[in-house]
């Protein structure tokens, strides 16, 4: 019989039921100040971050091999004999690599590990659309087989207030992150089908931008049904005023909103941050 584990990690931005339910291993990102180091959303939350970046702006690291071993391990004793992990995307960090080694070092677990090419609840769609999948009877080879239809299902835009966290942890081309801050531009940024951040429009000003939004959630619904999801990093109240809208949409099946970023993906994006990922229903 096999039995089917499932690893992500922190910037995923699963809820903790959805984690429960499942019984998802979750792997925690590393933030890093000058004198001291947090494992993400264990022993820091986004607000502490957010209230500190005055003071300073850490750095950041994937999880710890380590980290991933001794869950390897801890799956190995519970008799798992399959693994399918779904990582950040690797055009932002190093963690698929690193989960793909250790893996290897397995052999009673065969593994599949999938670059989400996504990032908060684009990653986190993805691994719960797996975990239902694997609910509902569905084998390991059926799930992995299933991931590629769920990405290209799955549709991601954000933006921030200021481009200057991403221009520091270059995410974002630093000519034109300085070029967007000197003009006051507001882009709506989405990932794409490697992974990276690309510009998906220019928009000028906080309040256009977020018009933006809307406007998107219109084309991305106009033709199909989806569910949709919100965040914020340290924007909430314009995240809510978006979940009020996309809300009333007519193809827009449900709204859950993902209450704030993991502290890590605030460390990169700085506060203002706004989010929606849209999953098309089959």
């Amino acid at each position: 019989m096999e039995k089917v584990a499932l690893i992500t990690d922190t910037t995923a931005d699963l809820p903790n039921e959805i984690i429960s339910k499942y019984n998802i291993n979750v792997l925690p990102f590393r933030i890093i100040y000058k004198d001291r180091e947090y494992r993400d959303k264990i022993e820091i939350t986004s607000q502490k971050v957010y209230d500190g970046l005055k003071e300073e702006v850490p750095t950041s690291s994937m999880p710890s091999l380590q980290d991933m071993e001794e869950t390897y391990d801890k799956l190995e004793r519970e008799g798992y004999t399959h693994v399918i992990g779904i990582t950040l995307s690797s055009g932002l960090s190093g963690i698929y690599n690193g989960l793909t080694l250790v893996s290897k070092n397995h052999e009673n677990i065969k593994s599949y590990i999938c670059d989400s090419k996504s990032i908060s609840l684009g990653e986190g769609a993805l691994v719960e659309e797996c975990a239902k999948l694997l609910e509902s009877g569905k084998s390991f080879q059926e799930t992995v087989e299933a991931i590629p239809s769920i990405q290209d299902r799955i549709h991601l835009f954000f933006v921030v207030d200021t481009l200057e966290y991403l221009i520091k942890g270059g995410r974002i081309g630093r000519v034109a992150g300085t070029i967007g801050t000197i003009l006051k531009l507001k882009p709506i940024i989405s990932t794409d089908k490697n992974g990276n951040y690309y510009t998906y429009c220019k928009v000028r000003g906080r309040k256009q931008s977020l018009n933006k939004m809307y406007e998107i959630a219109e084309e991305v619904s106009k033709n199909k049904k989806c569910r949709a999801f919100i965040v914020h990093g340290d924007g909430e109240e314009d995240a809510l005023k978006l979940k009020e809208v996309v809300e009333k949409l007519p193809n827009v099946s449900s709204v859950y909103y993902g209450g704030c970023i993991s502290p890590v993906s605030g460390v990169h994006s700085g506060p203002g941050l706004v989010g929606t990922v849209y999953i098309e229903e089959e």
